[in-house]
């Protein structure tokens, strides 16, 4: 393991809660929940005081209500998270040499080589106590020589702390821990481990890695590394995409409502898949028209943090109504998906219920797996891939 290397995971804690709290001190000390309506909604974001009852973010706000009746729901505030997201990464940008930005609230910092001239934790340090001074906003950091250690040293020092998991240290810190805590370790995998007594991270450190790939496979080498606490996984420079966009030019001009209005849906569809797969959210929509004389005009609004179609598909609908005089047939159309945020939350968890989300897995696994398009909306199946230019990167 290449023990030279300084990597800190930096993660702000209960992100969207803390956000809140800063608009409405009220809120601090309480148990919080962000989401949905308590009938249907989902857990978007929950603060430590409500985590205590055994909730847990995408459970639904029936359920965890159930287990704290007492606990304040807030309806997210989309704009306040992507300007607080910003911030953040303004700050980290202006300090560190190489990060990457991994949702809106998870950085991993690369230190390396500054060893020779700086004291790596005094930096990162540095960094979090700028970060909470200047934003006002709870952060906590890991610092190790991977990326796993040092994310499980972030979790270990929440909430609100930092932690160093020194060269050599890896082990030690490591064996006590329970399995549930290696990133990405999936349910199924953990049943398995548990049937083998295998409940602790020591227990994994003991086991012979010949005996982890007869039972998981390739799986079994990332379990026995994960223990050990090897991961040679680099940083991925951070630069993030502005915009995704899409267009079409049409054979014969076009004026008949409905014939754009499927094209717009199956574009919407296909750019908002995209998203959900690059974990990314827009909060700006846009549509282009341009008419046979090539006068060509946009409308544009801004929109609640999404990449879940049925909330751009009326947007983009209105847009048309805006933008386009009904009495002049169009040669292109386009739409434009701007303001990117990277996230994980790959469906809208503030307005959507379980169904709905359920969907959106469903048909992003199905399509995934077998090409665009193969599960879609009716009004968007008459377009597909291939007779409409690609993406074009904003």
């Amino acid at each position: 393991m290449d023990q030279k290397r300084h990597i800190v995971h930096i993660d702000l804690d209960s992100f969207f809660v803390s956000v809140e709290r800063k608009f409405n001190p009220a809120l601090i000390g309480k148990p919080v929940l962000i989401g949905g309506s308590a009938d249907r909604g989902v857990v978007a974001s929950c603060s430590y005081e409500a985590r205590k009852f055994g909730i847990h973010s995408a459970m639904p706000m029936k359920q965890a209500m159930k287990l704290c009746p007492h606990a304040i729901i807030v309806r997210g505030t989309h704009g306040r998270y992507s300007d607080a997201s910003r911030e953040v990464t303004e700050i980290i940008h202006d300090s560190v040499p190489l990060y990457q930005k991994t949702s809106v609230d998870e950085f991993y910092i690369d230190l390396t080589g500054m060893e020779r001239f700086y004291d790596c934790y005094q930096i990162a340090s540095n960094l979090r106590q700028r970060v909470i001074r200047e934003t006002g906003l709870p952060i906590s950091f890991g610092m190790a020589s991977g990326k796993t250690v040092a994310k499980m040293a972030t979790n270990a020092s929440k909430p609100n702390g930092q932690l160093w998991i020194k060269p050599g240290e890896e082990l030690a810190f490591l064996a006590p821990l329970s399995i549930s805590k290696i990133p990405g370790l999936g349910e199924s995998t953990s049943q398995k481990l548990y049937q083998y007594g295998i409940e602790k991270i020591g227990d994994l450190q003991r086991t012979n890695i010949r005996f982890l790939e007869t039972v998981f496979g390739k799986a079994g080498t990332y379990l026995w590394e994960k223990a050990h606490g090897i991961d040679h996984s680099e940083i991925v420079p951070y630069s993030d995409r502005k915009s995704i966009s899409t267009e079409h030019t049409f054979d014969v001009n076009v004026n008949d409502q409905r014939t754009l209005e499927t094209i717009l849906v199956s574009m919407t569809e296909e750019l908002a898949s995209k998203l959900r797969r690059e974990d990314k959210l827009a909060s700006c929509l846009a549509i282009k028209i341009r008419y046979a004389n090539f006068e060509t005009h946009t409308q544009q609004q801004k929109i609640a943090l999404t990449a879940a179609e049925h909330i751009l598909l009326p947007g983009v609908k209105n847009l048309l109504k805006k933008a386009w005089n009904q009495h002049r047939p169009i040669r292109l159309i386009g739409v434009r998906l701007s303001n990117l945020t990277t996230g994980r939350y790959q469906i809208n968890l503030f307005e959507d219920n379980e169904e709905r989300i359920r969907l959106y897995q469903a048909m992003d696994n199905i399509n995934g797996r077998y090409g665009d398009k193969t599960v879609c909306r009716a009004a968007g199946m008459e377009i597909g891939t291939r007779n409409f230019n690609p993406f074009l990167k904003g």
